[in-house]
């Protein structure tokens, strides 16, 4: 490699290092390819999704049994929260059927 890639590598790493980024190799299987690199670019973006992404990778991985209560806290975040919605249903006794 000339003296100029190598500067020119060192310059982009480091712009790269402003940004809170940082160039790495992995080994996977070929087919898994397309898939890691997504994954890689939705992490390296500063979003909400890219949080819940990395949290639920983390979670994955990490091999925790899940937590009680989740589909609990799911429905407390609902947007139907407080909206009064009247699901009682009206009492039918049914058909009458000879045997």
């Amino acid at each position: 490699m000339s003296k100029a890639q190598r500067r020119a590598i060192q310059n982009y790493r480091s712009r790269l290092g402003e940004r809170g980024l940082a160039r790495f190799e992995v080994l996977g299987r070929d087919a898994d390819r397309d898939l890691i690199r997504s994954i890689a670019r939705r992490l390296a973006e500063d979003t909400p999704e890219a949080s819940e992404l990395r949290a639920t990778v983390s979670k994955s991985i990490s091999g925790e049994p899940p937590r009680k209560g989740g589909i609990l806290a799911a429905l407390r975040r609902s947007p139907l929260v407080g909206a009064d919605l009247d699901l009682t249903r009206a009492r039918e006794e049914g058909r009458k059927v000879k045997i």
